[in-house]
């Protein structure tokens, strides 16, 4: 009985450690195969890693190569445009008018988009009266963009060279809620001028935009004054507009002036200025930066009092600001003048000076506060002085001319004083705070 005892124990120790054997074997096995699971898991994850940083890569590549074509795209496109543009010139026999050594006064350059209809109606106004100074005066348009109608007229006349300018860079306007066409604008008149100046080495460029027209007189206009442009360094450009040139408060066609405020519209410069300006041209609103005091550094600008050009723009980047009140009654020369028979010294800085102080010290000098009742009633110029620039806007609100100054300024104004026609002949001068003194007329 002990013995079977015995051997029953013995048999359960063997199966114990059987058991326990087999017990840590399949735990070995299982270690040895979660080992091996945990391994390939974390290969796994590697592969997958280094899949994905190949995917990266490989769009990164992807964006470049698209980025890349882009680019070339465009460099192709340019290159196509500057190869036509080389073909037009040697056609319309522009650099044997060089070559001939007859330098042209200046070149004319009609900016456009995409307005077509607008852009026949101003070379047509050009052309009436360009054929006889056509050597003197080459024509161009410089498109802004791609629009095909633009493109497609501006090629059809013979007589103008075509420009056409691309960008195709983001515009990032610098506050929120600004027109992107103003920079847009002023991207293409870098590229317009510095063409004009650097690539075909013109002495002067006049700038049209493709919503104007044109006095019969605005070439020869142009002809005369370019030599005072040369001589007087105090001059920054000349233009054939006058802001306040409604038929209402103009009469002399010949009266010139010269004046602080950039007027634009239709305005000549020279390689000179335009070396100066174009390292530090503006992003957008070149037209408002040319009129910060530190830019025209008391330099000046000569004007008509009779604009030789007429804006008929209703339409475009400025949404017709200013066109109905102001722009649409504007006079635009249709006498002939004899320019080449004409003194135009008197425009000169020095002579200038004295020319316009005589003027305005000769006339009567009227107080408010009803100055449109007593200007009628007075006969001969008159001269009405404002304190500062709220009572001015209050005058001019009276009369009706521009309100607007810039940068202390108001348009049109030569040393603080305004002038303009009143129940023509008569001129009326708005005289500022400190225009008698910088005239060098004695305060009565």
């Amino acid at each position: 009985m002990a013995r079977s005892c015995c051997d029953i124990r013995l048999l359960l120790i063997v199966a114990a450690a059987a058991f326990i054997f087999i017990q840590v074997r399949l735990f070995t096995t299982q270690s040895e195969y979660a080992d091996r699971l945990a391994a390939a898991v974390e290969s796994e994850n590697q592969c997958t890693t280094q899949m994905r940083l190949l995917i990266d890569q490989i769009s990164i590549q992807q964006g470049k190569l698209v980025s890349l074509e882009e680019e070339k795209r465009h460099k192709d496109e340019e290159c196509a445009q500057l190869k036509a543009l080389v073909r037009e010139l040697e056609r319309k026999g522009l650099n044997s008018l060089i070559k001939n050594n007859k330098a042209p006064v200046a070149a004319v350059v009609i900016m456009a988009c995409n307005r077509r209809d607008y852009l026949e109606r101003t070379v047509e106004s050009i052309l009436k009266y360009h054929s006889p100074v056509a050597s003197k005066f080459p024509l161009f348009i410089s498109q802004d963009g791609t629009n095909q109608a633009v493109k497609d007229k501006a090629l059809s006349y013979n007589q103008i060279t075509y420009m056409q300018h691309l960008d195709f860079e983001p515009v990032h306007p610098e506050r929120p809620g600004e027109i992107l066409a103003y920079y847009k604008i002023a991207r293409h008149y870098k590229w317009a001028l510095d063409a004009l100046f650097n690539k075909y080495n013109f002495n002067r460029v006049i700038i049209l935009e493709d919503d104007m027209e044109i006095a019969p007189d605005f070439f020869d206009y142009f002809e005369a004054t370019a030599s005072i442009l040369d001589k007087d360094e105090t001059i920054m450009a000349v233009s054939s507009w006058n802001d306040n040139g409604q038929v209402q408060f103009v009469h002399d066609s010949k009266t010139l002036y010269r004046s602080d405020f950039f007027p634009g519209l239709g305005w000549m410069l020279t390689k000179s200025i335009w070396n100066e300006l174009s390292p530090k041209w503006p992003k957008a609103y070149w037209d408002d930066w040319l009129r910060l005091k530190e830019v025209h550094q008391d330099r000046q600008f000569i004007r008509p009092e009779i604009c030789r050009t007429y804006n008929f723009g209703e339409h475009g980047s400025s949404m017709g600001q200013f066109f109905k009140q102001y722009l649409e009654s504007i006079k635009l020369n249709d006498a002939r003048i004899d320019w080449k028979s004409m003194d135009l010294s008197y425009l000169m800085e020095d002579k200038f000076l004295n020319h316009f102080a005589k003027l305005v010290s000769d006339a009567k000098l009227v107080a408010g506060p009803d100055f449109v009742l007593k200007a009628s009633n007075i006969n001969g110029d008159i001269k009405i002085k404002y304190r500062d620039q709220q009572e001015f806007e209050i005058i001019a609100r009276q009369f009706g001319i521009f309100e607007e100054w810039k940068d202390g300024i108001p348009r049109t104004s030569y040393k603080g004083v305004v002038v303009f026609r009143y129940k023509s002949p008569k001129r009326i001068f708005l005289v500022g705070p400190n225009s008698l003194q910088q005239l060098g007329i004695k305060d009565p």
